[in-house]
């Protein structure tokens, strides 16, 4: 099993605007649940502590195997995704492992 982990920080000039844009990350990405083969897990957390140096946004889910993961970065459900999002990040950190 393959662990995929990102975390996003978002654009917005308040919080309320960075919480609009997490919760529409949050939505997009609910939708691949049962859509993408091999996508085990797929959870989204929204920071609360609002510290300076937190991430807005992290995606935790779970693939059955590397060719799962690697399929789901050119899978037609998350490059919808990916463009419905645009350019709603600042910075984008991400980590994959096998367990």
């Amino acid at each position: 099993m393959i662990k995929h982990i990102v975390m996003w920080r978002l654009r917005g000039n308040s919080l309320a605007e960075r919480r609009e844009n997490s919760d529409l990350l949050r939505r997009e990405f609910e939708s691949l649940r049962d859509r993408i083969p091999g996508l085990l897990q797929l959870e989204i957390g929204i920071d609360h502590s609002h510290i300076d140096y937190a991430c807005d946004v992290v995606l935790y889910s779970e693939f059955a195997t590397q060719a799962a993961l690697d399929a789901y970065a050119t899978h037609p459900e998350h490059l919808r995704v990916k463009q419905a999002l645009g350019d709603l990040r600042i910075s984008r950190h991400q980590v994959d492992y096998a367990v």
